[in-house]
């Protein structure tokens, strides 16, 4: 359960990638967040229902992030 205030986005939020990292492994490629999303370094996600968020290869969508 996420203490922060405000309080982290859930994962089923569509800025789930917005919580706060818990975690962070760099050298690994990966940070752990708050909602247990795990994020990595090509912008791929893994939700804590073992969900898979694919990679954004759209290079827009990147500058505007």
């Amino acid at each position: 359960m996420c203490t922060h205030q405000p309080q982290c986005p859930t994962t089923d939020s569509t800025d789930h990638h917005c919580a706060v990292i818990v975690s962070a492994h760099p050298e690994q490629g990966w940070s752990l967040l708050c909602n247990g999303t795990i994020v990595f370094d090509d912008t791929g996600e893994l939700l804590p229902d073992g969900r898979v968020v694919g990679p954004c290869r759209d290079r827009r969508l990147l500058a505007a992030a």
